[in-house]
């Protein structure tokens, strides 16, 4: 029968079974420690080589399992952020400065046509002028199922008429510089309200324009039309 264990400072001797399981445990808990140490703050802040702190495994596993997939998440959050950005601007621009359009009917022969695309800057008339005779101009008109492009004919305060395709302007023949397809219908004198203007299709015969809804408040106007850029072979400034 073997003598009894002796202790030494509150713990069992060397030779007693428990006592080695004991150390064993607490070694295998302080390589476990270390390993961890090493894998989230790196191998030299504690003097330490990774590729040893765990017997048989390269450097490579020390790195943490997350760090790839952080990457991804700044790679992703990087993309997001500047496309958000690219958005916004875009609505901006959109909002206050231009917008695309495309011609949709022939009420603007000659000066444009069927299938164009324009733009049209927003910024003249929200910063410098009103909407001038003579402007080509895209109105967004109450009860009309889409904004309509036309030209400014007669501004608030005057008197317009429309007989036989010529246009009046207080009494007098309106000069028109522009090229212009008479027809249409007649619209008698009329006195243009305040904050008003009065537009015309350049193809008087097939057009629906303020002979048929009167004139429009410039809160209707969308802006000027500013060039043609599609057909590439149809490029110019709008007249």
């Amino acid at each position: 029968m073997s003598p009894p264990a002796r202790l030494i400072r509150g713990r069992v001797s060397d030779g007693d079974p428990l006592y080695d399981m004991c150390c064993a445990w607490r070694e295998t808990c302080a390589t476990r420690r270390k390993r961890n140490r090493a894998v989230m703050t790196g191998s030299e802040d504690f003097g330490l080589d990774t590729a040893s702190a765990v017997p048989g495994a390269g450097a490579e596993e020390c790195t943490p399992a997350s760090g790839g997939g952080g990457i991804l998440l700044r790679a992703l959050w990087d993309v997001g952020s500047a496309a958000l950005v690219a958005v916004v601007i875009a609505m901006m621009i959109h909002v206050f400065v231009a917008q695309a359009i495309v011609v949709a009917g022939p009420s603007m022969r000659p000066t444009l046509d069927y299938g164009q695309q324009v733009m049209v800057e927003k910024i003249t008339y929200r910063c410098a002028h009103g909407p001038r005779r003579g402007d080509v101009v895209v109105v967004d008109v109450p009860n009309e199922e889409t904004p309509l492009i036309k030209r400014v004919i007669a501004l608030a305060g005057e008197t317009v008429e429309v007989r036989g395709g010529r246009v009046l302007v207080n009494g007098r023949l309106l000069d028109e510089p522009w090229d212009t397809r008479q027809g249409g219908a007649d619209y008698p004198a009329t006195r243009i309200p305040p904050l008003h203007v009065f537009v015309l299709g350049d193809n008087r015969a097939s057009s629906r324009d303020s002979r048929v809804f009167g004139p429009v408040s410039v809160d209707h106007i969308v802006g000027r039309a500013w060039f043609v850029y599609w057909p590439p072979d149809q490029v110019k400034m709008v007249p």
